[in-house]
């Protein structure tokens, strides 16, 4: 058995080494090729070319990376086009690798894609692109099926990966130990993004709001993770206008400062997602420069912002986006979650729920899928 697998950030590597760890279970002479990054390679993977030089982000760097990221896609392509392989499987990185599979099943290549594109959002034109990319779709939330199957594309829901990896109830008072933090006491998080952008939006904002907090309850204190160096730069520049604060900055480890607090606020994002799996009591905010805005707001067909309220089909949590982002909105939101256990206890209640529906044992279910479509399309 022989696949082609294409991941082009770190979060599809993770996604990439478990499902091919399961798949080796059942082929284990099993040869992968294509490119991934250090736990797939564990996995046996032969990269073709290293996974960084696919990570590019936001709208600029792509644009001047193009032709190097035109080479490699046609490297590959061509690649599996003279030596085609049982399947293809291209995870994540939609725009990268759905045009790359398309290449691929016209020349008579099955494809899977693991990891929906968001067509359920927003941009809902390219489910006609992806109809003649992918031979079967693999999503990681049940709601993303339906778009799919209104268009007759194969698809399998296969639960997502931080539901197995997260335990029903984690440790707050360990969390605060190995974060060094107080044992006791209020503690809010807040997670202002991971983006340079998003941070220089939103810091400003949860830190106001932060500031009003504390006039409340004087014994409140907040932690911040920042995602790297450059962030914490930018949020430290921000806190010096609010010396007032009790704010502990951790590097990284936004997992475990989730878990230490009490409630958290923090942008719109997969975090969200996390925090609901922590079982934390949540507050979502989004600011887009208002030019962004104007684009965004036209193009996207979701009632919801907030994961675990798409998750819900409900309002579970407060989202705050926009206009609405504002630090009095806020502070009346996130003080609600802090000082009445009743609006805790409802959200808990319903990240239980989430939390149950996409535990479906990820690299198995996923596993499963990719031999039902192998051995119905035997080469």
């Amino acid at each position: 058995m022989r696949i082609g697998v294409l991941a082009g950030e770190a979060s599809g590597d993770i996604l990439g080494a478990r499902l091919l760890a399961a798949l080796r279970q059942h082929y284990p002479q099993l040869t992968v090729e294509g490119i991934g990054g250090p736990l797939m390679a564990e996995q046996g993977l032969q990269s073709m070319f290293p996974m960084d030089r696919l990570s590019v982000m936001g709208f600029t760097e792509p644009l001047k990376r193009l032709p190097e990221l035109l080479r490699i896609r046609g490297a590959v392509y061509r690649h599996f086009r003279d030596a085609p392989p049982d399947l293809f499987i291209g995870i994540d990185s939609p725009d990268f690798n759905l045009r790359l599979e398309r290449k691929l099943r016209a020349s008579g290549v099955r494809t899977a894609h693991l990891v929906s594109p968001s067509v359920w959002a927003w941009r809902q034109g390219r489910i006609r692109g992806i109809k003649r990319s992918v031979d079967h779709m693999l999503c990681l939330f049940p709601f993303e099926t339906g778009i799919y199957r209104d268009n007759d594309i194969p698809v399998s829901f296969v639960g997502h990966p931080l539901a197995d990896e997260i335990p029903d109830r984690v440790n707050q008072a360990e969390a605060r130990e190995t974060l060094g933090l107080q044992p006791r006491g209020r503690l809010l998080a807040l997670l202002p993004g991971s983006r340079g952008g998003e941070v220089q939006l939103l810091t400003p904002l949860f830190l106001q709001a932060a500031s009003l907090l504390l006039q409340r309850d004087p014994a409140l204190s907040f932690v911040i993770p920042t995602a790297s160096n450059a962030r914490a730069a930018q949020v430290r520049a921000q806190l010096q206008l609010f010396p007032e604060l009790p704010v502990t900055l951790v590097d990284g480890r936004s997992r475990e400062v989730m878990a230490a607090a009490d409630a958290v606020l923090l942008a719109s994002g997969t975090a969200t997602l996390e925090a609901c799996l922590l079982k934390r009591p949540m507050v979502v905010a989004y600011r887009l420069s208002p030019l962004t805005w104007a684009l965004v707001s036209r193009l996207v067909r979701t009632e919801f912002a907030a994961l675990p309220n798409v998750l819900a089909g409900t309002r579970l949590v407060p989202e705050l986006i926009q206009d609405q982002a504002t630090p009095e909105n806020l502070v009346q939101s996130v003080w609600e979650v802090l000082s009445q256990a009743a609006v805790r206890e409802r959200q808990v209640a319903g990240f239980d729920a989430i939390h149950q529906r996409l535990r479906c044992d990820f690299a198995a279910t996923s596993a499963a899928a990719v031999r039902q479509l192998l051995q119905a399309h035997p080469r």
